[in-house]
């Protein structure tokens, strides 16, 4: 047990230390206030630990300095935004390029058939059409799923995170009933009304939503990211697709995080077979962008059931959609950065980083695990993996995480917020992640030892 009144000592310690590192920060932060609600570009941002957030000055590959010129090793690499690591030289040479030709114009680039016919061979999917971000594309496929179905409901799981979906804002409550999670902004119905929660890695619970024979789509990640890492057990994810054509829903897998394992994601690596796949963030090199792909039967049923004449007043789309910048990115990004090499790299490093937790824990008998995504790794508070997000979420511990994030922060580590989860990218070395492993090793001799 970890002694409070201890963590709270090395909280006091470790908030004084990040105002002394942090001046410049704090006074940008102050001016902020006066023009940004809680001093911040985006609500959740106030949420990192520390008196205010740090203003970052430049980032570059694996690292990022601040205004106050403190230099960092990134292993948060904007929640997989920068998987590419910061700024790829191939990916910013092409966006100056592009950027000089034409940033957007409403209409397609050669590089639009170069990206979809890549994302075709790495993904299996034929067909591939593009929005600005992956809450786009997930929206998306959600209203062609109830086009072609005639269905309304759609079947999430628990404590799952798809962007800013209406739908997707679900959990079960103790009765096992579909309501709103906790936090949940402005949802404009019960969730009850659209939404199915289902725990990961429960098939019979999945075969129960669909057996009602309304939901039109279930939209999953092939490995649970956002809670925490919570992987599928050996055949879950294959008799989910099983249910799926059972009961004539169609299958959405969402890929933006899980890309982790590989070029194909987990859906190449585990030869899944989904009717659209959604990703955004990692493929772009850190430009906004998104985009869904289909299967042939999805792309043919579309273009019966969806006149021309109105095409674009069905709530599929946007302006920026597409944009030639974004392509341009895409295509550096995926021909150049995200290498089945560089993902070879990173995926050592990401098992290299995971051993490095798992030393520090069992060298002083904590009780925390640690799981492994390919590129990512994450440590849990509790000693043994998650099999469902209900287990992800009650292994929290919010005042022990900010505690170990700040730490880290100040030591010039940082780790993706709201959880613990660390992410290689092509720039990480091994003398980066085992940098961490002894700072960590360091944070947690003195979390385990009160003076």
């Amino acid at each position: 047990m970890i002694n409070r009144n201890h963590l709270a000592k090395l909280t006091a310690r470790e908030e004084e230390r990040f105002l002394k590192l942090h001046p410049k920060s704090g006074e940008l932060f102050e001016k902020a206030k006066e023009s940004m609600p809680g001093g911040v570009p985006m609500s959740w941002m106030a949420k990192w630990p520390g008196a205010y957030p740090v203003f970052i000055d430049q980032a570059k590959g694996a690292r990022f300095t601040d205004v106050d010129g403190n230099t960092y090793i990134d292993f948060c690499l904007g929640d997989t935004g920068s998987m590419t690591g910061h700024s790829p030289d191939a990916t910013v040479a092409v966006i100056r390029e592009q950027a000089g030709k034409g940033i957007t114009a409403m209409l397609p680039t050669a590089d639009a058939a170069i990206v979809s016919a890549e994302l075709a061979n790495r993904f299996g999917l034929p067909l591939w059409q593009f929005t600005v971000s992956a809450t786009d594309a997930n929206r998306h496929v959600i209203r062609y799923s109830r086009l072609l179905t005639g269905r309304s409901k759609i079947v999430v799981i628990d404590r799952c995170y798809h962007g800013s979906v209406d739908e997707t804002f679900a959990t079960l409550d103790t009765a096992g009933n579909t309501v709103a999670r906790e936090g949940n902004i402005g949802a404009p119905v019960a969730l009850d009304h659209t939404t199915r929660v289902v725990e990961f890695n429960d098939i019979a619970g999945m075969e129960k939503a669909l057996a009602h024979g309304d939901v039109a789509a279930i939209l999953m990640e092939p490995a649970m990211t956002n809670v925490g890492i919570v992987l599928p057990q050996a055949g879950y994810l294959e008799a989910v697709q099983e249910l799926a054509k059972k009961y004539g829903t169609i299958l959405i897998i969402d890929e933006t995080h899980t890309i982790s394992v590989g070029p194909g994601g987990m859906t190449a690596d585990r030869g899944l077979k989904p009717d659209f796949l959604t990703i955004g963030k990692a493929i772009g090199g850190g430009i906004p962008t998104g985009t869904f792909g289909m299967t042939q039967a999805i792309a043919d049923s579309i273009k019966k059931m969806v006149e021309l004449e109105i095409i674009d007043t069905g709530g599929i789309g946007g302006t920026l959609a597409g944009n030639a910048l974004s392509l341009a990115a895409m295509r550096a990004t995926l021909t150049h950065v995200l290498t089945k090499e560089n993902f070879d790299r990173m995926i050592d490093l990401g098992t290299r980083w995971s051993d490095g937790v798992d030393s520090a824990i069992n060298e002083f008998d904590l009780p925390w695990s640690c799981n492994r995504l390919g590129a990512r790794g994450e440590y849990i508070f509790g000693k043994s993996a998650p099999i469902t997000g209900a287990d992800a979420n009650n292994a929290g511990d919010f005042e022990l995480e900010q505690y170990i994030h700040l730490r880290m922060l100040n030591d010039g580590f940082l780790i993706t917020p709201f959880h613990n989860m660390a992410l290689m990218c092509p720039d990480t070395t091994a003398a980066d992640v085992d940098a961490h492993t002894k700072a960590f090793s360091q944070m947690c001799g003195e979390l385990v030892s009160p003076k």
